[in-house]
């Protein structure tokens, strides 16, 4: 899976945990590039009564290299505030919530947004004290999430749009199979150690949510200069993308329940290409990688140029991979995936295409932003499916990328840069079989993606729960509007629907409107006093 619980740290701590990255050229507005990052895996849409949320104590980054060095010229930094706003319950809500800044929803989070130049030191709040949606709890609580969402969806200066909340799982993997000693059911026929015939594939996060932080961009926002891209050919029309999470070095335990946190900013999770943690490195390094910059990725290289799952699968599929075998006898290293992996791929391999960062061997997404998005019949297999608006030209939230990447492994990418080299008939047939075909770009399985920002689909409802993956049920009203409709907030309007658990609670809820005030007022402050000082403000960005 893409980057899903990878790490054995990592494992134990969800809210940081970065499952999966996609940079891709907005293909409703692509004068704009579209920025995901997602946290806490395998979220369980029942997660009641405590669900899933972004940690106040984690710094979120995505980070931009747009001079090929492997570190970051550009970041995006968020932040979130938890406030409960009727703390005498239980309840994450006492009533149904209608709007974000419904009375009757007691735990809410807010964002603040920060853009850093590394040349210059500044560091810029975008936006501050935005709020998040809730999560899907079911049709009493959360009767209209999609219109929630859109509430969600925040306006920012310089033509920026974000959103930061709960989204469905966009990332489909056949997990149970996969890691079953390297089980592809499609062709679990010709396993080594299997008598079960083909099947299809099965999607393992079926029904599971993610905390998504979206934003989109103008690209002049990610270039040097603030140039905006025209030439596919040219070096600087590329970008690297990847993100991390970070948390203070020390963490104080408290007597009363309480937690405090001091000291610099430890990264302990990253992630820019796909599967790299999870299927390159081995479990020694795992933890090791996670608090590394890709400008160090050269210590992680050797892995790339002998992949363990290429060596595997001649073994584990007798006869079937032939000329694999070879190459993996042959000891040459794998120059197409350190190309693909860590340096981009120069112009000259694949015709018409280039998206190389130089010579620096980093793990990173790069994008070409002069290659524009691909209107019709785009290929789930990105490149190798002959579309060069996908992976690993960055990556949509359709993208196959299991599917790519296996097949590369098993030699699909090696006759680009070796022309006596043909691949085993058997590696077209490398599949997680949850598509229909190439241009299939819902995925069996799958919840059908947005066709606007935030992209991925609305989240599962902990009521529904639903165990074969239908779509939430508010997925064929109206989807959420483009970025000029998310004035974020534009839209609430009064709870109509009466709050439950007596007098009491009633009475809670009708103070939360105060509360939730003085919040504001409290964040506002605190972050503009933390712009002078950014280190000594929880609230305010902080750069690791």
């Amino acid at each position: 899976m893409s980057s899903h619980k990878e790490a054995p740290e990592i494992s134990n701590d969800p809210a940081a945990d970065n499952t999966d990255v996609y940079a891709f050229v907005s293909p409703d507005k692509p004068d704009t590039v579209t920025l995901i990052a997602n946290f806490n895996p395998f979220e369980d849409p029942a997660g009641g009564p405590n669900f899933s949320e972004f940690a106040d104590d984690v710094l979120y980054e995505i980070h931009i290299d747009n001079d090929g060095d492997g570190l970051p010229e550009i970041s995006y930094q968020f932040r979130f505030t938890t406030v409960n706003t009727i703390p005498s319950t239980f309840l994450y809500n006492v009533g149904t919530i209608e709007s974000i800044d419904s009375k009757n929803w007691n735990r809410r989070q807010f964002a603040t947004v920060t853009r850093t130049d590394a040349k210059t030191g500044a560091g810029t709040v975008l936006g501050r004290d935005l709020a998040c949606p809730p999560c899907n709890i079911g049709p009493l609580s959360t009767p209209n999430y999609a219109a929630l969402a859109q509430q969600a969806i925040h306006a920012l200066p310089g033509g920026r749009t974000v959103f930061t909340g709960q989204r469905a799982e966009g990332f489909y993997i056949d997990i149970g199979a996969i890691f079953d000693l390297g089980d592809l059911r499609p062709l679990q026929n010709l396993h080594v150690g299997s008598s079960m015939p083909a099947a299809p594939g099965v999607n393992g996060p079926k029904a599971k949510n993610v905390h998504s932080i979206a934003l989109q961009v103008p690209k002049t926002d990610l270039t040097s200069g603030g140039r905006n891209p025209t030439d596919p050919t040219a070096a600087r029309s590329t970008v690297g993308v990847y993100a991390t999470a970070s948390r203070q070095r020390s963490r104080i335990y408290d007597t009363d329940g309480t937690t405090t946190n001091s000291g610099p900013w430890v990264q302990v999770s990253r992630l820019g290409n796909p599967l790299f943690n999870e299927v390159i490195n081995p479990i020694s390094q795992k933890d090791l990688f996670n608090s590394q910059a890709p400008a160090g990725d050269k210590q992680f290289a050797g892995n790339v140029a002998k992949p363990q799952l290429a060596q595997l699968l001649p073994v584990l599929y007798p006869g079937a991979f032939p000329n694999l075998a070879a190459l993996n006898a042959s000891g040459k290293p794998r120059a197409d995936l350190e190309a693909i992996l860590l340096t981009g791929i120069p112009a000259g391999i694949v015709p018409g295409f280039q998206n190389n960062t130089g010579t620096v061997q980093a793990d990173m997404l790069r994008l070409n932003l002069a290659v524009p998005p691909t209107m019709r019949n785009p290929s789930n297999l990105g490149l190798i499916g002959m579309d060069a608006a996908g992976f690993p030209n960055g990556r949509r939230v359709f993208d196959d990328v299991t599917t790519i990447e296996l097949r590369a492994i098993a030699g699909a990418t090696y006759a680009l840069v070796d022309k006596t080299f043909t691949p085993d008939k058997a590696v077209g047939a490398i599949t997680q079989g949850l598509t229909s075909s190439n241009t299939d770009v819902t995925a069996d399985n799958t919840v059908h993606y947005l066709p606007c920002f935030p992209y991925l689909g609305t989240p599962h409802g902990g009521y529904y729960n639903p165990g074969d993956n239908t779509p939430a049920p508010d997925l064929g009203a109206t989807p959420l509007g483009g970025p000029a409709t998310g004035a974020g907030g534009s839209q609430h309007r009064t709870d109509s629907v009466k709050v439950i658990g007596g007098t009491a609670l009633a009475t809670a809820a009708a103070l939360a409107g105060a509360t939730a005030l003085k919040h504001h007022v409290r964040f506002a402050a605190d972050a503009d006093a933390g712009a002078g000082n950014a280190a000594d403000n929880d609230h305010s960005p902080v750069a690791p």
